[in-house]
């Protein structure tokens, strides 16, 4: 029977003029009953009606060759609403943007760099730095540079944790049930830890999940993922075999045939196959995987992992976690868009699957720390150099660049280092002394309360507002970059985009490479360097696990890229060759709060290397104002 949250999404999912959503259960059902046919057909025809409107309404026959002839930012805008008049439907969302994050405006600042779901609002941060109340009274009032809360490395066995739990603050169990809360997982069926980021879940998972006796790990991505290595590297030390899906050039489709051989098994006898890593989307590309796959490999006796780091902040509410029921889920959450990119990780294991980990002690867990009580800690702590972390544009690139993919890890941690097994810090061990009186203060007004109005905002706006808006943005982004084209020359398009092109059911993410009017790519880290210049924050990684058909086998050579993975040692010898060729990109992430003027700035910011000389142009300018030269 459905549930009634999936009946609610199954009904905003229907095709309208406004705007729709893709179902990802139309395929699902054993028996084709005519009203499934019925609604697949009208869900098809709404995706290519969007794709043909997009194609035909977006600068129709018109190619650009010169940065200088884009139409103004007003102009755009103007075609852009009579092409997608719903985009007006979503104007509350400027409006939380206008009032909760008015820093991008001020700052200028276009974020495309963000991955996972931000807890708060600067505005809830500005006042809680303006509030007297926050600050300790030994601290000094004029430092504003003060994190909501912290995160301290803890050890333990996974296990233990998730069977009896432990010792728990009032800001950890309320952060956790708001979480569980946003996410609609249950209490009841799903224990949770909190970890440092992405790669500590992937890797704590890796240390617990019974390899020696289970030997199988697939993996499903398109692109290289610090935290999906992290696993590999720690489940092939213990015995796993190691397979990942393949993904068909030129549309990056996953292979279909090599992956149902991997999964399905060949027996008759029942026998549990290992760990089948899905991420439900591609955070690179923004291909969406059909939710086929789980049912398959469910069926075959895998343990489902769900990597939903990628997701969009309300694609939870479609995922129909009460049908699948995965055995381990993944998630990663920020604390402020555009302002303060640390966080944490999550980790979620069904209860019922608890027991087949093992009892090994593992790092990688964390304790949320209250920020005045971590203030008070450093006092008292100075030799553990500790800091509060800082929501400075130069912190938050150095927390970013740390890894792009697999959420940033907070300043503290990073200055910490890592904890040895058995290793607790002083501040973590002045948490323990301290939790019991937090508890009963916390608790003493009738239960303790966080409030997260970041995802608050995003309650309120529901999954078809947000759907709808990153539709609209991604896919008019996706058109206008195809539009540029290098002047005199035989059609020698700027702009090469990996995957998916115009789709309806597309995610807000992008990966694209720039060629300069010789057809040779610029490199990415080149173009995010000169972004960033402009106040763009791009991100680059690199597209993997890439399969030709002998029809594009000539192009196979000029297509791949050696990485520098070999030289890292992530790899082992039988996996070397192919994980060392990949595809090198830019990426762009939509998040929520995107707008218009966003994805038009990234495009004139591409279209200006239209110009031959920008490059070297660029570089003359920032060497001649004594900034960093940039190496070509």
């Amino acid at each position: 029977m459905q549930s009634p949250c999936l009946r609610e999404v199954s009904q905003a999912c229907l095709c309208t003029h406004g705007g729709c959503c893709p179902s990802p259960f139309f395929s699902l059902s054993p028996d084709p009953l005519h009203k499934v046919s019925e609604s697949r057909n009208t869900s098809a025809d709404c995706r290519r009606d969007f794709a043909a409107v997009t194609a035909s309404s977006i600068f129709p026959d018109t190619q650009f060759t010169n940065h200088e002839s884009l139409p103004s930012l007003q102009q755009s805008l103007t075609e852009f609403t009579k092409t997608y008049p719903q985009y007006f439907d979503t104007h509350r969302i400027d409006q939380i943007r206008a009032k909760e994050y008015y820093h991008l405006s001020l700052s200028n600042h276009t974020c495309l760099d963000y991955f996972g779901v931000g807890l708060f609002s600067y505005d809830q941060l500005h006042k809680q730095e303006s509030s007297p109340s926050h600050l300790p009274p030994s601290s000094p009032s004029q430092n504003l540079d003060i994190p909501i809360f912290s995160v301290s490395y803890k050890t333990g066995n996974l296990k233990t944790q998730l069977l009896h739990g432990g010792q728990e603050s009032g800001l950890e169990s309320a952060m956790k049930k708001r979480i569980m809360d946003f996410l609609n997982i249950s209490e009841n069926d799903y224990s949770m830890v909190f970890t440092a980021n992405r790669t500590s879940a992937f890797k704590l998972l890796a240390e617990s999940y019974p390899f020696n006796s289970v030997k199988n790990l697939l993996t499903v991505y398109d692109y290289e993922s610090e935290a999906v290595e992290a696993m590999i590297r720690t489940s092939e030390k213990r015995g796993a075999r190691v397979m990942s899906a393949e993904f068909s050039w030129p549309r990056l489709r996953i292979n279909t045939e090599k992956l149902r051989k991997m999964v399905v098994s060949k027996g008759k006898k029942k026998k549990q196959r290992g760990l089948f890593v899905f991420p439900l989307h591609s955070r690179m590309t923004g291909a969406r995987y059909p939710y086929l796959w789980m049912r398959i490999a469910q069926g075959n006796d895998w343990h489902i992992l769900i990597d939903a780091c990628a997701l969009g902040p309300k694609d939870m509410d479609s995922f129909g976690l009460s049908l699948f029921r995965p055995d381990f889920l993944i998630c990663s959450f920020y604390k402020i868009f555009g302002e303060n990119p640390s966080g944490f990780g999550c980790l979620f294991v069904k209860k019922s699957t608890v027991p087949i980990l093992g009892d090994n002690t593992s790092s990688g867990m964390v304790s949320l720390l209250p920020a005045k009580k971590q203030l008070w800690l450093m006092d008292e702590f100075s030799s553990c150099e500790t800091e509060p972390e800082q929501t400075s544009k130069s912190k938050q690139e150095k927390v970013a660049a740390t890894n792009t993919f697999s959420g940033p890890m907070s300043i503290e941690i990073r200055q910490s280092g890592k904890l040895e097994q058995g290793e607790i810090s002083e501040v973590q061990r002045a948490e323990a002394d301290s939790i019991q009186q937090t508890n009963a203060n916390t608790n003493g007004g009738g239960g303790s309360e966080i409030e997260c109005r970041g995802l608050d905002q995003v309650d309120s706006l529901g999954l078809t507002m947000i759907s709808r808006r990153g539709r609209c943005l991604i896919n008019w982004l996706v058109n206008a970059l195809m539009k540029l084209q290098h002047p005199n020359t035989e059609g020698n398009a700027l702009v090469k985009i990996y995957g998916p092109k115009i789709r309806f059911d597309r995610g807000p993410a992008l990966a694209f490479n720039v060629f300069d009017w010789k057809r040779e790519k610029i490199e990415p880290v080149l173009v995010q360097k000169l972004a960033d210049r402009e106040n763009i924050s791009l991100s680059y990684g690199s597209l993997h696990h890439i399969w030709f058909s002998d029809k594009y086998q000539k192009e196979k050579d000029n297509v791949l890229e050696k990485t520098d993975r070999e030289a890292k040692g992530k790899t082992d010898n039988n996996r070397k060759d192919k994980a060392n060729l990949g595809i090198t990109v830019v990426t762009a992430s939509l998040g929520y709060l995107a707008n218009f003027e966003d994805v038009y700035r990234l495009w004139a910011f591409v279209a200006q290397f239209l110009d031959a000389d920008f490059v070297e142009k660029a570089r003359w300018r920032y060497t001649a104002l004594d900034q960093k030269t940039i190496e070509v």
